[in-house]
């Protein structure tokens, strides 16, 4: 039997966890100017580990940052059954927190058209929009908060990359098809692991999903098993692939819409120094030391 955890050091840990938490949404925050003077932001809580930790960063931001706003918490009761009504209310109650939570059976649309074994996370996610944006609209909102974080933004890009045939992801702001609303993620800088961490040591009530939360075949959740290996395996990679997402040169890619090939003469290929030295680098076989 192990022995006890010394409490001191592990009241130590979390601090220093939550300050990096706290520095890693602030710095997004700032480098995508997601939130302004007088700010209203709704932060989407769905009572799981993400948004929890979301909307705690958030309301220790809220007292100390250089940029006033305001923080309106808002629940979707999709009507799951066995979705436990009181929990959020009273977690919310109890931080003094303003919050909604809208009732609106979506779950039963999805189980009704989405076929047994099939997907049901674009049209439950198209129907979830659909509502936030209204209340968002009704609570005088001005920035919508959700909780996608470091590890989402990189399984969409290659979800989009294996599936869908563009390099894409999931922006860390962007501006609603309408054109009525702003959408941020704060957490964009975040790793998963940081926040499941979190949300244990704050012992957050967390409320398990009866929709996407049981797929197991979801080809996101694959992807999410393929960058954990990666980073098991290869320490730094996933370092290097959430940076090139920040660093795109739109010249050296294939996409006629955004260069004039035609117009381009014979020129050689320009030097690039970091791919020359990765391509010098020996490769270590898996039996080679690291």
């Amino acid at each position: 039997m192990p022995p006890p955890r010394d409490p001191r050091k592990a009241e130590f840990e979390l601090g220093k966890l939550k300050k990096r938490l706290r520095r890693q949404v602030g710095q997004a925050i700032a480098d995508f100017a997601m939130i302004a003077p007088g700010d209203r932001v709704m932060v989407c809580l769905s009572g799981g580990k993400d948004s929890y930790g979301l909307l705690d960063i958030l309301l220790s931001l809220e007292t100390r940052a250089p940029v006033s706003f305001s923080l309106v918490a808002v629940n979707l009761d999709q009507k799951q059954p066995g979705f436990p009504a009181d929990v959020l209310p009273r977690y919310l109650a109890e931080r003094g927190v303003e919050f909604r939570i809208v009732e609106q059976d979506t779950y039963s649309v999805v189980k009704r058209l989405i076929p047994e074994g099939a997907t049901m996370c674009s049209l439950c996610s198209r129907l979830r929009r659909g509502v936030l944006y209204r209340v968002a609209g009704e609570l005088g909102a001005t920035k919508i908060a959700l909780g996608h974080h470091r590890d989402d933004l990189m399984a969409t890009f290659f979800l989009n990359l294996f599936h869908g045939g563009r390099l894409k992801t999931m922006p860390p702001k962007l501006l609603s098809d309408d054109g009525r609303h702003v959408v941020i993620r704060p957490l964009a800088y975040v790793r998963e692991r940081d926040l499941a961490r979190y949300a244990e040591a704050c012992a957050f009530p967390i409320i398990p999903c009866t929709l996407c939360g049981s797929q197991e075949n979801l080809q996101r959740r694959q992807v999410g098993a393929l960058l954990r290996e990666w980073e098991k395996r290869y320490p730094g990679r996933l370092e290097s692939i959430f940076n090139a997402m920040g660093n795109v040169i739109p010249t050296h890619l294939m996409d006629r819409r955004l260069n004039d090939f035609a117009g381009v003469g014979d020129l050689a290929f320009d030097p690039d120094p970091v791919l020359e030295s990765a391509y010098r680098r020996p490769v270590l076989s898996e039996q080679d030391p690291a």
